[in-house]
């Protein structure tokens, strides 16, 4: 159809004449209402925005003579955010003569990969930049448990899993172990 004719039954029908592939032989034109289209587009967009999953890196700071215990409570503070949705950056700074020792490091971020083994998948393995060492985790894709507002988040302890539960003597067992190979 010619151009001018296009324009004619566009006009007679109420209706705004489009290109939607200028790059075809011949191009082609759509009959539409451009401002309802428009608004429909910006319509979509919104809800795909709305939808959509930011991902935030969050980090976490150790230093390579960090004890047990804070070790242990930075896990939780990595697996909490985890369990957000979050990736985490962990960052292990070394100062001074700290550096000569990067194995600490090292070890540190193997003893992190270790404990939370199964739960995160590393999208960044560890590495040095400048006088830090780092590594991103990120949460598995079935991990993502956000509560959604009004609902509250309800654990059953079965037998099975309370068989699962490591014994304190175990435990102690484990930690022994890691503090030989950290002297070692």
């Amino acid at each position: 159809m010619a151009l001018y004719q296009a324009l004619e039954l566009a006009k007679k029908k109420g209706f705004d004449l489009v290109e939607v592939a200028p790059t075809a032989v011949p191009p082609v034109c759509r009959l539409l209402d451009y401002g309802k289209f428009k608004y429909e587009q910006a319509k979509k967009e919104r809800e795909m925005r709305r939808t959509q999953k930011v991902s935030i890196v969050r980090e976490i700071r150790l230093r390579p003579k960090i004890g047990e215990h804070d070790f242990e409570a930075k896990i939780r503070s990595v697996q909490k955010l985890l369990q957000d949705g979050d990736k985490v950056k962990i960052t292990i700074m070394f100062r001074g003569r700290e550096i000569t020792h990067a194995n600490l490091g090292w070890r540190l971020l193997e003893k992190m990969m270790e404990v939370l083994k199964g739960t995160v998948a590393i999208e960044k393995q560890p590495m040095m930049e400048g006088s830090r060492m780092f590594m991103i985790l990120a949460p598995l894709p079935t991990q993502h448990t956000k509560p959604v507002a009004g609902q509250t988040k309800k654990t059953v302890t079965t037998p099975e899993k309370a068989a699962q539960v490591p014994s304190v003597k175990v435990k102690e067992q484990k930690v022994e172990k890691i503090k030989e190979s950290a002297n070692a």
